[in-house]
């Protein structure tokens, strides 16, 4: 007798290699997986100041404070998918290796785009009108060949301002740029340098690549007329791990309209929240660009 059988545990498996692939906001944000509904996260709000040293006389200790900040875990979305008992016959295996990867794809692709919604949250870059490229604007830069370099030189600038250098240094520093915008820049590396120019030639950069001190990447799932960048692991993403990942099933579920389905409902979901830290948000930006 032949069975057509699903195992729960490698459908699993597919899941979860599909989720722990290459992510930009696995490379970026700072991801805290918990089951903890509600993150605490502070930091120090007032910071002493100097004083000056006079011999033989008393000094005055400083006072500090600090600022609790918390965001919950709460924003969820799932893909519940049915299948026939029968079609499950049919299909085969291979068919619910794929449903896997697509669920797996499909709640990722939700994790990047809200992500990269956050960017009210972020300071400004834009253009004043004078094409330099300054915190604290919103108007939009048109993103070419001739000035993605001077973006990329400005967005350093500006952390160097804020006084984010030792971030910069010790976490790294991103863009996430639109296709077309990181084709631009593969353009102009390709025209520019010597050895990454000779490899941007002949091997690409399908998955991203490091150039002028900043890790550089691509999404499809940027919200219109902005990009995020700013200094890693400073924006806060709490992910739901008991259900990163996992898959519930059900044999025959019930019907929309009474009665009961002849077949398996494969459930999977993901839970998150967000955080942009007071004290890191002038390292981490909201580059306003042209459609």
């Amino acid at each position: 007798m032949a069975n057509t059988v699903i195992y729960t545990q490698d459908y699993e498996t597919t899941l979860q290699h599909r989720l722990a692939h290459p992510q930009n906001w696995k490379e970026v944000c700072d991801v805290t997986y918990t089951d903890t509904r509600t993150i605490n996260s502070g930091y120090v709000s007032t910071v002493p100041s100097v004083q000056t040293v006079t011999r033989g006389t008393a000094f005055n200790p400083q006072d500090f404070a600090q600022t609790a900040q918390s965001f919950t875990i709460s924003t969820g979305r799932d893909i519940p998918i049915f299948v026939d008992f029968a079609d499950q016959a049919q299909t085969g295996y291979n068919t619910q290796m794929e449903m896997a990867e697509i669920q797996a794809d499909l709640l990722n692709e939700f994790i990047e785009a809200n992500v990269l919604a956050q960017h009210a949250s972020f300071t400004d870059i834009g253009d004043p009108g004078t094409g330099v490229i300054t915190s604290g604007q919103t108007g939009q830069i048109t993103v070419s060949a001739a000035n993605i370099d001077d973006i990329i030189r400005g967005l350093k600038r500006i952390i160097r301002k804020a006084n984010g250098q030792s971030r910069m240094r010790q976490l790294g520093v991103f863009i996430i740029w639109r296709p077309e915008d990181f084709e631009l820049l593969e353009a102009f590396v390709q025209a520019n340098g010597y050895s990454l120019a000779d490899i941007a030639l002949k091997e690409g950069t399908v998955e991203g690549f490091r150039y002028m001190g900043v890790d550089h990447y691509w999404s499809n799932d940027t919200t219109a007329n902005h990009l995020f960048a700013g200094v890693k692991k400073s924006q806060r993403l709490g992910v739901l791990s008991s259900l990163y990942g996992k898959l519930m099933t059900q044999d025959f579920p019930a019907g929309s309209s009474g009665g009961v389905l002849s077949g398996t409902l494969f459930y999977s979901r993901v839970d998150i929240g967000h955080l942009t830290p007071a004290v890191y948000a002038p390292t981490l930006y909201d580059i306003n660009v042209a459609s």
